[in-house]
């Protein structure tokens, strides 16, 4: 089990979270707190914000492959 089926709660508001991902990736595109290593955790709004966000560096990502 990891920490967000344990009811971790979302990094930048509180509400429950669904999806984490790495702090370094999450600062590119949200004002992560200092120092902030590892994961970051995010609830369903901000997650979907990230994935809208992330989107063109995503696709760009995939067709290096």
């Amino acid at each position: 089990m990891g920490k967000v089926s344990k009811g971790e709660a979302c990094s930048l508001c509180g509400k429950p979270a669904v999806k984490s991902i790495s702090a370094v990736e999450a600062s590119k595109y949200f004002k992560v707190q200092g120092g902030a290593r590892g994961r970051i955790y995010l609830c369903k709004e901000h997650y979907k914000e990230y994935k809208k966000l992330s989107k063109k560096d995503r696709e760009i990502e995939r067709l290096r492959w």
